[in-house]
This record gives structure tokens, C-alpha cells and sequence, in this order.
């Protein structure tokens, strides 16, 4: 298992998460709330913060997914994607451990895929977190 990104500072609620959502006039910020506040959802342990600017769910303190919103779609990512089973092939990227799923305006969303990859996400983080004891 790959070392875990964690976040001492993560909180159950963090205001500065809730001022993200909230700027006016950026409907791509409403657009992944909703996916936040599934990861929100996954359990009692789950804690948040701002992290390079962007909302992050963590275990504890243990990062396992984030949404960010640029100027023509909304990422919503996990730290460890790459080791999530991804059967709808939903999630892009290359790199050795992230992977994320890209929402545009107009564009179908599989939300039963994405919401599985939230759930297993969550899942992962806190076997992680038990193996590394």
C-alpha cells in the first residue's frame, strides 16, 4: 500500500469548504457539491478541509477524494484511483496513484458509477488506514 496524504488541520465541517461553494455566479462550484457532499455522507469519520484551493474529504486525517471546478468542468477526484476498480471507465488520468472523473455542462453523468467510486474510495482509505496500524 502507497503512504497516505494526511491532513492534521481536517475537520468535520470547515467553513472555508462551505465559502468555496458559495461564490456567486460559478454554477461549475454547484455542479460538485453535491458529489462533496456524498463523500460528506460516507461516514461519521469523515473530515474535510481546503486543500490547494480545493474542497478534500479525508478519513480522519487520511485524504481520499476532492472536487475542483475549473473554467469548463468539475473534477472529482480520488488520491488513491488508481487502485479503485473503475467497471465503467469512468476515470482519467495517469498517474501512479490519482485518478479523477471530469463533468461538463451537457454531458451525460453515470451517477450510479460515481457514486460507487465515492463509496469505494471511502473504503479504501480506511483499509489503508488499518493496515498502517
Amino acid at each position: 500500500m502507497s503512504k497516505l496524504l494526511r491532513f492534521p488541520g481536517a475537520v468535520r465541517r470547515d467553513h472555508r469548504v462551505d465559502l468555496w461553494f458559495s461564490r456567486p455566479d460559478d454554477e461549475l462550484r454547484r455542479m460538485a457539491e453535491p458529489w462533496f457532499e456524498r463523500m460528506r455522507s460516507c461516514g461519521a469519520d469523515v473530515r474535510e478541509l481546503l486543500h490547494d484551493g480545493c474542497p478534500t474529504a479525508c478519513v480522519e486525517e487520511a485524504a481520499f477524494g476532492y472536487v475542483n471546478a475549473f473554467s469548463a468542468h468539475v473534477n472529482v477526484g480520488f488520491f488513491h484511483g488508481a487502485s479503485l476498480d473503475d467497471r465503467a471507465g469512468v476515470l482519467e488520468g495517469t498517474g501512479k496513484h490519482m485518478r479523477h472523473v471530469k463533468l461538463r455542462w451537457g454531458e451525460q453523468i453515470n451517477v450510479a458509477a460515481l457514486g460507487e467510486l465515492i463509496l469505494a474510495a471511502y473504503r479504501d482509505i480506511r483499509l489503508r488506514l488499518r493496515c498502517a496500524g
